[in-house]
């Protein structure tokens, strides 16, 4: 038996397929990066915020208020759990010295910011997953218990 021969016309024909298919497997052009999803655009405005307020603690900490130590270090753990839910990478860069400088720390504005915080928190829920929602709650809950047990006086 004879093997079959192509005919120069299907051999034209395969050639041109075979150009034109690598012709189409160009490289790839890199695509524009996803947007964020609402619950990480959140949760990158909570660390944003969350810095703040570690960045006020510390300006009346380093002025000798070692007794807000402990408020400062729970603003900080939250920060860090929060951090954890985001992709590495993606996360808003922490503010600058001279920005946080800017605004005056004191008690009373620690305790304005603890309690609207706390009040933004349960309407930060809607449409989160469980998992974050429990973590925004718990922030909530401890924001609360800050605007009411931090020390009326230094």
């Amino acid at each position: 038996m004879r093997p079959r021969q192509l005919s120069r016309r299907a051999l034209l024909a395969g050639g041109a397929a075979a150009l034109t298919a690598c012709s189409a497997s160009d490289p790839p052009q890199p695509s524009a990066p996803a947007p964020d999803s609402p619950e990480t655009v959140l949760l990158k405005d909570l660390i944003a915020e969350k810095e703040r307020t570690v960045a006020l603690y510390s300006s009346l900490i380093s002025g000798g208020a070692d007794k807000l130590v402990p408020f400062r270090d729970r603003h900080q753990a939250h920060l860090n759990e929060l951090r954890k839910h985001v992709k590495a990478g993606t996360a808003p860069p922490s503010p600058s010295a001279s920005a946080t400088a800017t605004a005056k720390a004191s008690l009373a504005r620690l305790r304005t910011l603890e309690r609207k915080a706390a009040a933004e928190r349960t309407r930060q829920l809607d449409g989160v997953s469980p998992g974050v929602a429990q973590l925004i709650a718990s922030i909530g809950a401890c924001e609360a218990a800050h605007a009411v047990a931090l020390p009326r006086s230094l």
